[in-house]
C-alpha cells in the first residue's frame, strides 16, 4: 500500500506537470497550436524553461496531497519534482 502511494502520486505529478506545460505553451503561444510552440521551443533551446513552468502546477498537487495528510502521495510528486529537475538539466546539457 505504501509504495501504491508513491506511485500515484508520481503520476500526479507528471499528469500536473504534463497540463501545466500544455497551459504554458497555449499562453506563450499566443494563439499558435500548443503543440507547435513546444516543437518550437525545442528546436529554440527554450523548451527547459517551458517545462519549468509547467511544473508550477506541481506545487498545487503536492499542498493538496499534505492538506489531506496523504505524505505519501506528497513524497510521489515530491519525486516526480526532482525527476522534472534532472530532466530539464539534462535538456540545458
Amino acid at each position: 500500500m505504501k509504495n501504491k502511494d508513491i506511485i500515484i502520486g508520481i503520476l500526479v505529478g507528471l499528469v500536473a506537470n504534463a497540463i501545466g506545460l500544455y497551459f504554458a505553451a497555449m499562453f506563450l503561444g499566443k494563439g499558435d497550436d500548443p503543440f507547435t510552440v513546444i516543437k518550437a521551443a525545442n528546436a529554440e533551446g527554450f523548451l527547459g524553461k517551458l517545462v519549468s513552468l509547467g511544473a508550477i502546477l506541481n506545487l498545487g498537487a503536492f499542498f493538496v496531497f499534505i492538506k489531506k495528510k496523504q505524505d505519501r502521495r506528497a513524497k510521489g510528486v515530491l519525486v516526480a519534482t526532482v525527476l522534472i529537475a534532472v530532466f530539464t538539466f539534462i535538456i540545458k546539457l
